[in-house]
Order: structure tokens, then sequence, then C-alpha cells
């Protein structure tokens, strides 16, 4: 009877002994748990991956900065998917020319023009580091053919641009008023061309002229600007 009594009361016992275990247990795993929030937290884990999808949005952020620098890049139009027309190179053509964006100079007199533009392909897409040489004659419709008075080459920058301060060249017998040009890519073919001036009453006399090579002439304070895109087949 004692021996019953003993199981018994171990067996009453135990659920209390278990218990009484179990609570500090619990005790003891909720206090790590209650830490946890730091080494468990998956938002944690995950917080550092939403830097990463704003770093990602700030990424595609980046190529609005980008069009904004290329932003000087021309719209095309109609007549800038079309190569531009060559021409003959005429007879007064002097290579070896030098590298200069002015042809100012002393004994240089006239109306100053300053000519800008750009060097495209078919694609609108800018040509960078496009060999263009320029030449014309002077005011009273000569030729430097001794030296290089109104000559020179140079280079387009990296956007594809160009810029020739010089003066309004004259005219001679048979010719209306025009300047001679050459236009390469680097490792293409040369363009050789000439570009003309809106409203000169020898442009339907000249057999040569062509609309398609009209400069876009304006008035300026000290003279005139003109403006032309130059269209290669590339």
């Amino acid at each position: 009877m004692s021996q019953i009594s003993r199981r018994a009361f171990l067996q009453m016992c135990l659920p209390l002994v278990l218990a009484a275990c179990g609570a500090p247990a619990a005790t003891q795993t909720q206090s790590p748990t209650a830490a946890q929030p730091q080494p468990t937290q998956p938002p944690a884990t995950n917080a550092p991956v939403q830097p990463t999808a704003t770093t990602s949005a700030s990424s595609t952020a980046a190529p609005t900065v980008v069009a904004q620098t290329l932003a000087p890049t021309p719209q095309c139009g109609d007549d800038d998917d079309e190569p531009t027309p060559a021409q003959t190179e005429g007879p007064y053509y002097t290579p070896n020319t030098p590298e200069r964006t002015s042809f100012l100079e002393a004994g240089i007199t006239g109306t100053k023009l300053v000519v800008t533009g750009y060097v495209l392909g078919t694609a609108c897409q800018p040509v960078a580091q496009a060999l263009i040489d320029f030449w014309h004659c002077n005011a009273a419709g000569e030729y430097d053919n001794a030296g290089y008075k109104l000559r020179g080459h140079q280079f387009t920058d990296e956007q594809g641009r160009y810029t020739l301060e010089t003066i309004v060249p004259g005219v001679y017998p048979g010719r209306t008023r025009h300047i001679h040009v050459k236009v390469q890519a680097p490792n293409n073919p040369v363009l050789t061309t000439q570009l003309y001036f809106p409203g000169e009453p020898d442009n339907a006399r000249d057999g040569i002229f062509s609309s398609e090579l009209l400069m876009a002439v304006q008035e300026a304070a000290d003279g005139k600007t003109a403006q032309f895109n130059f269209v290669l087949a590339l």
C-alpha cells in the first residue's frame, strides 16, 4: 500500500515536476527569443535587400543623367536620315591644310561667318573624331593657291560637333556663293561636297548648286551664323 502510494504520489508529482522544469526552460527559451529579433529577424535580413532594390532604382535613374549629358545632340528630321550628296571637288583644293577652327587672320576681310553643325550617321548617331576639311575663296572671289588662307581642317568632338569661324565667301563668274568641304569618318571613305547660301540670285543659274546643301543662315550681331549637319553613309 505504501509502495502504491509512493508510485501514485510520483505519478501525481511528475506533471508538476515537468511543469516546474518546463517553466524555467520556457523562460530561458523566451529570453533568447526576446533577444532574437536581432539575429533572427528576416526583416533585418531583408532590410539590406531593400537598399538593393533602391540601388537598382537609382541605377535606373542613371540613364536620365546620361540623357541630359547627351542633350546637345540634335534631334533628327527627315533630312537627317539620307546621306549628304557628294559634289565636285573643283580645281582649287589644296591637301595638307593646317588644323584649325578659325580662318580669321591678318589680311582676311569680309563679313564674319560662324558655321556650326554635326557629323552624323544615317541612324542619326554622332560621329566623333570625323575629319572636316574646309576651303573657300575670299570676299573678292579669289582662292589662295599659294598658301593656306581660308583653308583648314578640324575634327568633330565626342558629340560629333564642329565649329568653323570664317568670312562669307565672295562669288566668281559661273558659280554661286559656296564653301567646299571634305568629310571623313574614321577609317571610312571621304565625302566631298559643297555648302550653299539661301537667297543667292546665282543659285538658280549655277549648274552645280543643290538645294539639299543649303545652310540655315541667320543674321548675327557681328556678322552671320550658319548651320549644317553632314550625314554619312554609316
